[in-house]
């Protein structure tokens, strides 16, 4: 029953984050600069909103890896920074996702619980923003921010990747 409760807040989480994101249908405009930088801060907020879910409740596997992504997220963020600077856009700063909501709550779960929507919640984040950089980089508006796409996607790539095997694996 849990199982089935992960499943349905991460297809929410994806159906929400898809309308604030603009998910795009094939044939429509490519996101402009100022929408991917939106979306990676948006993508970076909810990977440190991980970190603040841990503490709650989560084992030293989860909090480790919460903690790394939440570094990454910080240092991906300088570099959007310096890019976002030299384009002089200015990103629209949404509705924070909360990153509690995509997780089982910690009243409501044990451990195995917790750890697999722990990693079922990342999957959908990670796609969003790899489909996000991906239709940009098919009309990239901006050099500096294309080549920035250019290196983030091979790591997020990854990452999604190791996310997906550890949640078959738990």
């Amino acid at each position: 029953m849990r199982v089935l409760a992960v499943l349905i807040l991460a297809f929410i989480n994806t159906a929400a984050l898809a309308d604030s994101t603009g998910e795009r249908k094939p044939g429509e405009r490519s996101p402009t600069a100022i929408e991917v930088i939106s979306g990676v801060y948006n993508f970076s907020r909810f990977q440190q909103g991980l970190l603040e879910n841990t503490d709650l409740k989560g084992n030293a596997e989860v909090k480790n890896l919460a903690a790394l992504r939440a570094e990454e997220a910080a240092k991906r963020d300088k570099s959007l920074k310096k890019v976002q600077e030299a384009i002089g856009a200015e990103p629209r700063v949404g509705k924070a996702t909360s990153s509690t909501a995509s997780l089982v709550e910690p009243e409501m779960s044990d451990g195995p619980t917790y750890v697999r929507s722990f990693y079922a919640a990342q999957i959908p984040e990670y796609e969003s923003v790899i489909g996000l950089l991906e239709r940009y980089l098919k009309a990239p508006d901006n050099a500096a921010l294309a080549a920035f796409a250019r290196e983030q996607l091979p790591m997020l790539r990854s990452q999604v990747r190791d996310a997906e095997r550890t949640m078959a694996d738990k």
